[in-house]
């Protein structure tokens, strides 16, 4: 049942993740370079010439401006100033997207701009930082 239902989250992301993936191949001749990588479950575009550092999740693709995921960054609350958090690792912190896209599918985009945009205010943000702090809790609304 598992790799039916990996499946069946690749195919329910695919409209965003075909954006990505074209906003990765215009990144082509900019210098970009494409990989899979089967952990963050991603096709991932490293060296994206565009936006102000990090990464960019998009369905099944990931935008990253470095050469790879591995980058230590700051979780949200802590550049808010709200807690001391840890670095964590922006690989992690885009999976947790990852994830959310493949549930969420084509209602993930206007679902993250109504919960806040790219903020600290945004509970996608605080669970994808969440997983990347300690390897659960990437659904960003808690069960109950």
């Amino acid at each position: 049942m598992r790799p039916a239902a990996f499946a069946l989250g690749v195919l329910w992301a695919a409209p965003w993740s075909l954006c990505g993936l074209l906003a990765g191949l215009a990144a082509l001749p900019f210098g970009a370079r494409p990989a899979f990588s089967r952990g963050e479950r991603a096709l991932i575009f490293g060296c994206c010439p565009w936006g102000p550092g990090g990464a960019m999740t998009l369905g099944n693709v990931i935008l990253c401006t470095g050469r790879d995921l591995d980058l230590r960054c700051s979780t949200y609350e802590h550049r808010a100033g709200r807690c001391a958090h840890p670095q964590v690792r922006l690989g992690d912190h885009e999976r947790a997207h990852v994830y959310q896209y493949m549930l969420l599918g084509p209602l993930f985009v206007p679902l993250y701009f109504l919960c806040g945009g790219i903020s600290v205010r945004n509970r996608f943000e605080r669970a994808a930082d969440r997983y990347a702090l300690h390897g659960r809790g990437w659904w960003p609304w808690p069960a109950s």
